[in-house]
């Protein structure tokens, strides 16, 4: 028995539908804002210019246009962080009781480590002392017989 399926993948009805898709929601977009910006700029020149070119009016049409993507990324580093901030309030009421023994554990760890390395510290610190009292010691001797 023969399959029913198309030969070509141009045939395919989920390639058409994103073939048209693709148009629709990527390409004509893209194109209307490119378009939106080259009216935007030739309405700015042609205000701009007109009147023998008033100087303070352009400043502030390239001040707008220079303050404007940053605006927009502020305004939206400022929801990513709102909705950063609800998801975390969210996700703390979430977390199981469970991570509060896992805490407890990571606390005695690190109290056993420290006792470790307390353990290994104190005899090197006792030699070092030992030494400096021998040398303190011998440096006096040294002193008396001189004089």
């Amino acid at each position: 028995m023969k399959s029913s399926l198309p030969v070509h993948i141009k045939d395919h009805p989920s390639y058409q539908l994103h073939r048209k898709q693709m148009w629709m929601q990527i390409l004509l977009p893209i194109f209307l804002a490119v378009l939106l910006f080259i009216v935007v700029t030739i309405i700015t020149g042609l205000a701009t210019f007109r009147d023998h070119g008033d100087v303070n009016r352009w400043a502030a049409i390239s001040t707008i246009w220079l303050v404007l993507p940053v605006m927009i990324g502020g305004l939206i580093f400022l929801i990513l962080l709102i909705a950063m901030i609800y998801l975390l309030s969210r996700l703390t009421t979430l977390i199981p009781p469970y991570s509060f023994q896992a805490q407890r554990i990571v606390y005695r760890i690190e109290s056993g480590v420290k006792r470790f390395a307390e353990m290994f510290r104190k005899p090197g610190l006792a030699l070092q002392e030992l030494a400096r009292l021998v040398r303190s010691y011998i440096k006096n001797a040294r002193k008396a017989k001189s004089h």
